[in-house]
């Protein structure tokens, strides 16, 4: 019969953890857009509607939604 033998547990001193360092040259400036949707009364963004927003640069980054009201948020670089 094989018995295994499990040494106590022994915390180990270790070096602290340096996350990488990420150099930016210029901040980035951003442009953002806010879509607003009555749900009772219109229809959500459709497929062609957020084609063209990424066409023109827009990123959704965010969707809220309070009662029947929707608020798409969206950003893109702002031209320098």
């Amino acid at each position: 019969m094989n018995h295994m033998i499990i040494p106590p547990f022994e915390p180990r001193e270790s070096k602290p953890i340096r996350p990488p360092m990420v150099y930016v040259r210029e901040p980035l400036k951003w442009e953002y857009k806010q879509v607003i949707r009555d749900l009772e009364n219109e229809k959500a963004p459709d497929e062609e509607e957020l084609n063209k927003l990424g066409a023109e640069g827009w990123e959704l980054t965010s969707i809220v939604q309070y009662l029947h009201t929707v608020y798409f948020y969206f950003k893109r670089l702002a031209d320098r």
